[in-house]
């Protein structure tokens, strides 16, 4: 649902936010890419600690989790549905339902919009919610506990499951698990709300390196997982028949010889799946690199400043032209030009100031 058509060069898109400095949760934004601009819009929905958001393929709702460890007493974050106004006024709360798990991180939802997927961090277990006919949500059908431990003695003393991202074809699942050094393969029921696992299918990566986000190729059989205390980007093979990945690279998110305390963060391809971008927080940038178009593997092309402090999270627009970048820790939201040549990052002069934006979501 963008805010107007290619021709109109306006992009409406979302913003998850911690509440603990004065956000008021989830805020709505415009990206002009005639005027290489941002502005907010209409009011803020109320939702605490939104810090990451997903839309459903009708764009008529959006979901988000709310990262906490208790709901109503329970010891459980909240997932929510909002309906969205397309005049922009601002999403509306419809209902919230108990994540499965304490400290939800991230919100999927499956590509008919029949079932909404979330990673619960603290918790180190997923969970399968079914979507109601109005676009709210019911219990959880599924909830999945992972087991199991890492070599890094302060960050994976258990599980910490750190996305679920849904496959091109609908069928699989894969939960980033930072905890235990696994992508956890799993198949998917959308009707039904199911998740069942997959051993065969699931890879383990080098030990310590912290699994977070996975990215789809948009069209190479290919599938791209940032490692959160590695700071590499591995790269598999995708078998969309059995689900299966197989590794066949991985890349630094960093300059040769940097030594200082940073962690890989967030990823994304562009839409014609030409450039990947990759943030990290603590040397405070953006990675680019080129896709080939042969087998999807990755060549450095170098980094970009983020803008301000800790990447949290960065969004490419539908046109693939521009990519917003939101730092956490110095609240803002800075708007870069993609160049199309090459993939590298110019700085426009354009941000918002928001309270701690930690994710952002363009409407479909």
């Amino acid at each position: 649902m963008a805010a107007s058509t290619d021709s109109a060069k306006e992009y409406r898109f979302y913003i998850g936010t911690y509440t603990r400095k004065g956000s008021e949760g989830i805020y709505t934004g415009v990206l002009d890419a005639r005027r290489g601009s941002l502005r907010l819009e209409g009011r803020p929905a109320s939702v605490k600690n939104p810090s990451f958001l997903c839309m459903s393929p009708c764009g008529q709702h959006l979901y988000s989790v709310s990262e906490v460890a208790d709901m109503g007493g329970r010891p459980t974050g909240a997932v929510s549905a909002l309906s969205l106004d397309p005049t922009g006024d601002g999403p509306v709360l419809l209902n919230s339902s108990p994540s499965g798990g304490k400290g939800p991180c991230y919100v999927s939802v499956d590509r008919t919009g029949r079932t909404v997927l979330v990673a619960n961090y603290r918790g180190g277990s997923v969970a399968a919610l079914p979507v109601r006919p109005d676009g709210s949500l019911g219990e959880a059908a599924s909830v999945i506990q992972h087991e199991g431990s890492g070599v890094h003695p302060g960050r994976q003393e258990g599980p910490h499951a750190h996305s679920i991202t849904v496959s091109p074809n609908n069928r699989f699942a894969y939960a980033a698990d930072l905890g235990i050094d696994k992508l956890v393969a799993y198949r998917l029921d959308p009707e039904q709300s199911l998740l069942q696992a997959i051993p065969s299918a699931t890879p383990t990566v080098t030990p310590g390196s912290g699994p977070r986000h996975t990215a789809f190729h948009p069209s190479l059989s290919c599938a791209y997982l940032v490692n959160e205390l590695s700071n590499t980007v591995t790269v598999f093979d995708w078998d969309a028949e059995s689900g299966g990945l197989r590794e066949k690279q991985t890349v630094n998110t960093l300059p040769a010889g940097y030594d200082g305390e940073t962690t890989a963060a967030d990823i994304h391809c562009t839409p014609d799946g030409k450039y990947l971008y990759a943030s990290n927080r603590g040397h405070d940038s953006l990675a680019v690199f080129r896709i080939s178009d042969d087998d999807g593997t990755l060549t450095p092309r170098g980094h970009v400043p983020c803008g301000g402090k800790t990447p949290r999270n960065f969004a490419v627009d539908p046109s693939g032209r521009w990519l917003l970048c939101a730092n956490q820790d110095s609240d803002n939201i800075v708007l870069f030009r993609i160049t199309v040549e090459t993939g590298m990052l110019e700085p426009v002069g354009s941000e918002l100031t928001v309270s701690m934006p930690v994710c952002i979501h363009f409407c479909r």
